[in-house]
């Protein structure tokens, strides 16, 4: 979805609103896709000043493997942003919003940086998730035989020089 930023600067007497609903799962995310589509509310209005107050409502929720056990982890968020935009800080290099140098505001990339910005970089399928059992594989949570007979991982051989130097 694309908005005019710089017209509606210009002619912008009438607030904007758009309800969103964005499917963004071809998007290359870090780790994480959405779940079905990202839904919420953009709004743009004028305010005395002559700069454009825009307001950004998002509720996503994502999935990626549990970062323990590899189970698939579920994150709900509600993101709520605001930004104040001036016809001079369309050039600025410091300007926050993707606008392109036609003045128009990428909104589906604008979700997706906030998104970014937002998610938890660790998912967990659970907040008590035991992860992984070191000799089997196996989630612990399962009860694997390993970790219930007390078994321990076997050693690694490449850290076995630190093995020595704390033992002298």
């Amino acid at each position: 979805m694309q908005f005019d930023l710089k017209q509606f600067l210009r002619t912008g007497r009438v607030p904007y609103t758009a309800a969103l609903e964005c499917d963004l799962s071809g998007w290359d995310w870090p780790g994480y896709e959405p779940v079905g589509p990202i839904t919420g509310e953009f709004s743009a209005a004028l305010d005395e000043n002559g700069k454009a107050q825009i307001h950004l409502n998002l509720n996503a929720e994502v999935t990626a493997p549990c970062a323990r056990c590899l189970e698939p982890a579920f994150c709900s968020q509600s993101i709520e942003r605001d930004w104040s935009v001036g016809p001079g800080d369309l050039e600025s290099e410091e300007l926050e919003l993707p606008v392109s140098e036609k003045g128009v505001l990428d909104i589906d990339e604008l979700i997706f940086e906030e998104l970014v910005l937002e998610v938890p970089p660790v998912l967990l399928c659970s907040p008590d998730c035991e992860g992984l059992c070191p000799v089997c594989g196996t989630p612990k949570a399962a009860g694997c035989s390993c970790c219930t007979a007390g078994q321990s991982a076997p050693a690694d051989a490449r850290l076995a020089i630190l093995k020595e130097l704390l033992s002298e």
